[in-house]
């Protein structure tokens, strides 16, 4: 049994699965801890909410971890679309890419798969959730919804974490950083390597990580082109 860990796919699903298929090359009885981010500015948001659900059913083991823009898409229909911070335009592919004109219209089966999704998972070696923790809190289990969703700058504690080591994405690095992140055992790994941003040379990756091993494993996107913002 091995266990892996995947972040940020924004719809990148010919990436994904090839990430998953041919290098991690998943089987049954692994793990696969996703850390959110399954949707929007990649070309096939609802593809990669599908095959994630495809999984399942075939009797893989999922955790799937909700991450930010995951969120957006519940609080469009429980606050209100103008409570959404995307772009019309952001909005609209992400609809298209559904195949809606209103964020009510899509499927709820999709609705209720997000709404499930847990924002932290704490294992006996790993504490794993999108964006970070809260470090000023005396528990960091006690950091809310928001900061687990969205922080994107804090310094870990090893007092705090214990002997786990703790796993996030949601603000793009290098594949360079990471590596160097892994390499130096540090207690926090960042695997967001902005595989959305095909289009900066800098990102344009999405990475694998084995929670046993500690090995990081790659794969460059695939996608067909699509419009993206360069990531600065």
């Amino acid at each position: 049994m091995a266990r892996y860990a995947i972040s940020d796919i924004h719809g990148c699903l010919a990436t994904f699965k090839a990430l998953v298929e041919q290098v991690l090359k998943l089987e049954l009885h692994d793990h696969l801890y996703l850390l959110g981010d399954y949707i929007n500015k990649g070309p096939d948001s609802k593809g990669v909410l599908d095959y994630i659900l495809h999984l399942q059913r075939q009797g893989y083991q999922l955790t799937c971890l909700r991450g930010n823009h995951d969120q957006l898409l519940l609080d469009a229909l429980d606050k209100g679309v103008h409570t959404v911070w995307l772009t019309p335009e952001e909005q609209q592919d992400t609809l298209r890419n559904f195949g809606v004109e209103r964020f009510e219209d899509i499927p709820e089966m999709y609705i209720q798969f997000i709404r499930s999704m847990p924002l932290l998972v704490v294992l006996d070696d790993y504490i794993l959730v999108h964006a970070g923790l809260d470090f000023s809190q005396a528990n960091l289990l006690a950091t809310d919804s928001c900061t687990l969703l969205n922080i994107k700058r804090f310094q870990p504690s090893v007092k705090k974490l214990g002997k786990r080591i703790l796993l996030h994405g949601h603000l793009p690095v290098s594949k360079a950083s990471i590596e160097k992140v892994v390499k130096q055992n540090r207690i926090s790994v960042n695997l967001d390597a902005g595989c959305v941003y095909y289009k900066n040379a800098e990102f344009g990756w999405l990475c694998g990580y084995t929670l046993d091993k500690r090995q990081l494993l790659w794969q460059r996107n695939i996608e067909d082109e699509y419009a993206i913002k360069v990531k600065v």
